[in-house]
């Protein structure tokens, strides 16, 4: 959280398209991975050079792949080969921008975010994608991504994407995305699941907490996936020169598949919330339960202590004190109308 404050008071007056590193975590090396590739080959170049870079513009499409957002020098270089605008490069360093698409005319700008599940807990990870003629640049925070089907894809040439531009390279990226969402939900819901069945069986303390850490991960994801829907809207609907009509049927099912994924996110939380209010309810019960007991035993106890308290105010004429079986008597007394009150509180089901 400190690290986060001090690069915003560090951008405090500085001119715009300035560049520097703005995020939660710090940054990685920088790593670059190339692919270059149309319907007959494919040149794939895992640890790429900025010249290689560079040189890779021309036939066919481009594929360059950024891990790491340290050297900024780098990037600079990067904006440079492919035309990319300094606010643009803004954006890719500050890591905290929201899902959201650009047109700069020659180039489209889209943001994105990649979720994971690391250590029981969602990680949100910015993806920056620039569409350009004939090229796609993605910008990564760290090393690791969920476009491996993609890659495979590409090298074994399977179905249309070699033969098609880069604006479907576009939607294979977003594609990927978006079915990672998917996995994540599921593996959710499945989590939920079992936290309601403990919830109704055996619900505890750690029962409550589990319930109100989901609620506080469908807020995130739906902070992370819900303004996808207008990025997906807008490269479907806009009249952006860079994607070609034939690639905006594809466009739609990853609109439709968002869409889907938000309406799991919105029931998920609807359940998470029914879930809190049994477990406030089934807690509501039981208290009501205990004190029913408590009332029950102190409203038998009132006319025993009542008869025990006549006989102990020790009057020196009371005949009841010099019986021979007057204790045990008023005992028996005392027992029979604890007896009766039980018997009259069943009857009416009280207990």
């Amino acid at each position: 959280m400190r690290r986060r404050r001090a690069g915003r008071a560090r951008k405090i007056g500085m001119s715009p398209g300035t560049l520097e590193y703005v995020g939660e975590r710090p940054a990685s090396a920088t790593r670059l991975e190339l692919l270059h590739y149309d319907a007959e080959n494919l040149e794939e170049v895992p640890q790429a050079t900025e010249e290689k870079c560079a040189a890779a513009r021309g036939a066919g499409v481009v594929w360059l792949n950024v891990d790491g957002l340290k050297d900024v020098e780098t990037l600079e270089h990067i904006g440079h080969h492919f035309g990319i605008h300094p606010l643009v490069l803004e954006d890719l360093l500050n890591t905290e921008q929201r899902p959201k698409l650009e047109d700069y005319g020659d180039h489209i700008f889209v943001v994105v975010h990649m979720l994971s599940a690391k250590a029981g807990e969602i990680v949100k990870e910015q993806v920056g994608i620039v569409l350009g003629r004939g090229f796609v640049v993605t910008f990564q925070e760290q090393g690791g991504d969920v476009f491996d089907g993609v890659r495979e894809r590409l090298r074994q040439g399977r179905g249309r994407i070699r033969s098609r531009g880069a604006d479907y390279l576009l939607y294979t990226l977003l594609d990927a995305v978006v079915d990672y969402y998917f996995v994540l939900l599921e593996k959710l819901d499945d989590e939920i699941e079992v936290l309601e069945t403990t919830l109704y069986d055996a619900p505890t303390a750690t029962t409550l907490h589990a319930v109100h850490r989901y609620k506080r991960e469908m807020i995130f994801l739906r902070r992370a996936i819900w303004p996808l829907r207008e990025v997906l809207n807008s490269l479907q609907r806009d009249e952006l020169a860079l994607v070609q009509p034939e690639t905006h049927l594809f466009l739609r099912d990853v609109h439709d598949h968002t869409l889907r994924i938000i309406e799991t996110i919105e029931t998920l939380r609807e359940l998470l919330a029914g879930m809190l209010d049994v477990h406030l309810s089934m807690l509501s019960v039981r208290m009501n339960n205990v004190m029913k007991v408590l009332t029950i035993i102190a409203t038998i106890f009132i006319p025993l202590t009542f008869i025990a308290g006549v006989y102990g105010m020790n009057f020196e004429f009371m005949p009841e004190l010099h019986w021979h079986w007057g204790y045990p008597l008023i005992m028996l007394f005392m027992g029979a109308v604890g007896l009766t009150m039980l018997i009259a509180f069943k009857r009416r089901d009280w207990f």
